[in-house]
């Protein structure tokens, strides 16, 4: 009886938490509308960050954990960012002519028609259904986006001679020298190389990094840049070839070694629910990333990989060092394992306490989400 009193005003408390989530989310409903009337972008890192230390020293002062209260509202505020994008946003520029986006029936594709069309501009979609009309359709164009599959970009950026010479041509693609270096060969107007570091199912631009690599008139398409940063995008000036240097680690060696894994899983049959159930927080993450892999379009993945020369040549040094490490267990040396391990450690510095700390935030959340069922 006593539990069950308890148990009750604990469930009231929840109702009351609840209906103070539901009037934050109006009153960010009524701040979004003020955003796009101002043209205010809808993050603010020191906005966020002010009001989050606020609260961790308002929370501690009441005996709440201040990594609660803080982990509640950042859960909170990716909500009220997804909410902001109904109110729409402020139109950077109002004279831009029609946007076109080639490949914008894609699934990334569709979240920048659909962020375009919040801010206000009018949008085409080009594909192959309407291939034979893309002349007419860019010819009325400000900005076109390549949108295309990998292994196709750099082929539809060669039939676009026929642009307005004021036009704007971009691309979306997670390889940049060689589609920007045909972009500026094709066409004299401006150009610019995007690279939006997330896919298509993201909730809001909030936060989210879009690489972009100048090619030429810059101050031409700076109201794109504007548009996204208001979008909540963190923009990322950065060389192209130094892009591509880049995404051969963060994207090209890391899928290559998902994809490796995964197959290995397969060959050897393993029972996955049984490795989920003994799994700790960080193995399930690991396991989660590989199956995130294999949950999506291997044809986007084979051309990532396949994208660059380079990759290979990556990928054949991480299996150099693979095959040495190997060598180390086959001799059973300790010493010398531990060796290089420290000198990994040195050589990361103060970046290796960084991970460890962001990495318990992530652990904790996965241990959170676990749901075991009563046999």
């Amino acid at each position: 009886m006593p539990l069950s009193k308890l148990r009750d005003q604990i469930d009231a408390v929840d109702q009351q938490i609840i209906d103070l989530l539901a009037e934050r989310l109006r009153l960010v409903g009524e701040v979004g509308e003020v955003k796009a009337k101002h043209g205010l972008p809808i993050y603010v890192p020191e906005r966020e960050a002010a009001m989050l230390a606020k609260r961790r020293e308002e929370a501690s002062s009441k005996g709440v954990p201040a990594n609660l209260i803080e982990d509640i509202l950042r859960r909170t505020m990716r909500e009220s960012y997804a909410s902001e994008n109904d109110t729409g946003f402020k139109t950077v520029n109002p004279k831009m002519k029609r946007i076109v986006i080639i490949g914008g029936n894609g699934l990334l594709g569709q979240r920048f028609v659909e962020m375009f069309k919040l801010s206000g501009y009018e949008v085409d979609i080009l594909g192959r259904a309407n291939w034979d009309k893309a002349e007419e359709i860019c010819s009325h164009a400000g900005l076109v986006i390549v949108g295309s599959p990998i292994d196709v970009t750099v082929s539809v950026i060669e039939q676009l001679s026929y642009l307005p010479e004021d036009c704007i041509l971009a691309d979306i693609t997670s390889v940049k020298d060689g589609p920007l270096q045909a972009m500026l060969k094709v066409h004299k107007g401006p150009v610019v190389g995007l690279h939006p570091m997330f896919g298509p199912d993201i909730s809001s631009f909030a936060k989210q990094v879009v690489v972009y690599c100048n090619g030429r008139g810059e101050e031409k398409y700076q109201w794109l840049i504007e548009q996204m940063k208001i979008w909540g995008a963190h923009l990322y000036n950065v060389d192209s070839t130094v892009h591509d240097e880049s995404m051969t680690l963060i994207q090209a060696l890391r899928h290559f070694t998902s994809f490796v894994y995964g197959s290995h899983l397969k060959e050897v049959n393993a029972d996955l629910k049984q490795l989920l159930d003994l799994s700790s927080p960080i193995y399930r993450l690991e396991l989660a990333m590989v199956g995130r892999l294999f949950a999506q379009d291997p044809a986007l993945y084979a051309d990532i990989i396949l994208s660059q020369k380079n990759n290979l040549v990556m990928i054949k040094r991480y299996h150099q060092h693979f095959a040495e490490a190997i060598e180390l267990l086959e001799n059973a040396d300790r010493e010398q394992f531990i060796k290089r391990f420290e000198s990994v450690t040195e050589w990361m510095g103060d970046y290796s306490s960084l991970f460890l700390d962001e990495s318990r935030s992530l652990l904790q959340q996965a241990h959170d989400n676990r749901h075991y069922e009563d046999k």
